[in-house]
């Protein structure tokens, strides 16, 4: 069981782009920096949580790209602003990872482990053991899982997932839900 005050600076928070830190948008991809828009309050919980976690990792998947329906040098434009954005209000991202590849069993695709497996090894100081992936799809949970990290679901795009979810540890609303529940001394209690 996931017990948030345990959290320290020695833990590793990943978490996945489109429906956690920005809106998503329905049967489509974000294509460009324009279409990307901040969920109200997430800049601020990376905030929060650059004070809690040693590393925060965001790991995406970008299968636009793979189809040719994306440019990377926008995908690269979204994430360098997206940095810049949440580093402007105190936050820190240590790494965007993501997958372009269109088979769903491709190992660097999740919920495949490959992108947290890279981090890992990336940043040598990752302990697995205490390290948390925040998604909101049950492909996220299950690159929980295969990552053998805790889950946080965020019902922001799914609210049809079964939240008693075996591979769900805790749910919160929002990012910020969960950067303010760090806070709280009741946050061992909650589900």
């Amino acid at each position: 069981m996931l017990d948030l005050t345990k959290i320290d600076n020695s833990w590793t928070l990943f978490l996945d782009r489109d429906g956690v830190i920005n809106q998503e948008k329905h049967l489509d991809y974000i294509h460009t920096w324009d279409e990307f828009s901040f969920y109200d309050g997430a800049k601020e919980a990376i905030a929060i949580f650059t004070k809690k976690f040693k590393h925060i990792i965001v790991v995406t998947n970008q299968k636009g790209i793979g189809k040719g329906v994306t440019k990377i040098e926008d995908l690269n434009t979204i994430h360098k602003n997206m940095i810049s954005g949440c580093a402007a209000v105190g936050g820190k991202i240590d790494a965007v990872y993501f997958s372009l590849d269109l088979e769903d069993d491709s190992p660097i695709r999740k919920p495949q482990p490959g992108m947290g497996l890279q981090a890992a090894k990336d940043f040598t100081a990752i302990d697995l053991k205490k390290a948390i992936m925040v998604g909101n799809t049950i492909s996220d949970m299950q690159f929980g899982r295969n990552l053998g990290v805790y889950t946080i679901f965020l019902p922001t795009t799914r609210p049809e997932v079964d939240l008693n979810d075996q591979r769900i540890d805790k749910v919160f609303a929002s990012l910020i839900e969960f950067a303010n529940a760090l806070n709280r001394k009741d946050a061992k209690t909650l589900k």
